[in-house]
């Protein structure tokens, strides 16, 4: 079901991500819908996009040479993340939810993976496991940034956790706290118990100390490391950065055996980055391999884990951290992927497709 469709609408594109993505990326305002806009496919959603919070993959996906170009064809729109209005709704199978999506109805979420159709767009079309009802209480930005980060800081830590996230007292180490996936990661972890220690720059260090962080690392005036082998051994490590490179390496010496090693950040993505996860996750142990069970998160829109960080969102125990808010128009995608690409980011940055949505 469907209200009235515009024929176009508003679109940052790209054609080219060399040398970066926001050099190439320009305003198109008479851009097709996403295609089977008018005859939506089962459990898929038509979402009018009211905010986007942006994501480092969003720009290092794009510019993986042929690969990206490849996977979102040209022009391509950016982002996977949003959160708006539901504006058609495909039929529901019922395999994937029981319950329906409303036309008017405020959901967030985030698409599958970089497509050729993103969310930095007035429309898009979303998987309904990814399309969720925004919490009562909750607003439009603040859903917008939980939509990928809350998802993979859950993911991370809950089932990770001894006794799958219900064991008081269990010990969480997150190498960079004061990002997106970090800021949620403090304030998850925190709401089932955990104890928490972070890392993030000295001027970070009162943000995640607020989120509720027991223990802070200054890892520019600190060798993290080391800080790390002083204190008890820890149940668990969520790596969202990737750096410093010999940190899984040193997982040993500062993590109970078998403690998990959860990564979600990488400083890039290349033949490098490709080899590393490789030694880490296949070689042999006895053959130098990693000590500790290693994995790269494989992110999974689950209706579940949303409706947990919804009910979390609701009683105040978890709130996202918004570095910035940009307009749709006047540059402002490409002025907050460059602030996004400088690394230096505190919790979301968000761009507005539309200026009014009460």
């Amino acid at each position: 079901m469907a209200s009235k469709l515009p024929r176009t609408m508003k679109a940052w594109q790209f054609a080219s991500a060399s040398p970066t993505l926001e050099q190439n990326l320009f305003l198109n305002t008479s851009a097709p819908l996403p295609d089977k806009s008018s005859s939506l496919p089962a459990d898929q959603i038509l979402v009018n996009v009211l905010a986007v919070s942006l994501n480092p993959v969003d720009y290092k996906f794009p510019e993986i040479p042929f690969l990206g170009r490849l996977i979102t064809g040209s022009p391509a729109t950016p982002s996977i993340d949003f959160a708006g209005r539901v504006a058609a709704t495909g039929p529901n199978s019922q395999k994937v939810s029981s319950t329906d999506l409303k036309p008017g109805q405020l959901v967030y979420g985030r698409l599958d993976g970089p497509t050729k159709f993103g969310t930095l767009a007035e429309y898009t079309i979303a998987p309904r496991a990814g399309c969720v009802p925004i919490p009562s209480g909750v607003s439009v930005i603040d859903a917008a940034c939980a939509a990928s980060v809350a998802l993979t800081a859950y993911q991370c830590i809950i089932p990770k956790l001894r006794g799958g996230g219900g064991a008081e007292g269990q010990r969480v180490f997150i190498n960079g706290g004061s990002g997106g996936c970090g800021t949620f990661g403090i304030q998850i972890a925190k709401a089932v118990g955990c104890q928490v220690t972070t890392s993030c720059s000295g001027g970070n260090v009162s943000l995640c100390k607020s989120l509720g962080a027991d223990s802070v690392i200054d890892y520019r005036s600190q060798d993290v490391v080391a800080e790390l082998r002083k204190m008890p051994p820890f149940d668990l490590v969520v790596d969202n950065v990737g750096e410093p490179r010999d940190l899984y390496w040193a997982a040993p010496s500062f993590t109970k055996p078998g403690a998990p090693y959860v990564q979600t950040g990488a400083p890039a993505i290349n033949l490098g980055f490709v080899w590393s996860n490789l030694t880490k996750s296949m070689w042999p142990r006895w053959f130098g391999g990693g000590q500790r069970p290693w994995e790269f998160l494989k992110l999974q829109s689950k209706l579940e884990d949303y409706a947990q960080i919804g009910r979390w969102m609701q009683e105040g125990k978890v709130r996202a951290v918004v570095d910035e808010v940009f307009s749709m128009d006047d540059k402002g995608p490409v002025k907050a992927f460059e602030k996004l690409r400088t690394g230096r980011t505190r919790g979301k940055i968000v761009v507005k497709i539309a200026e009014q949505w009460e």
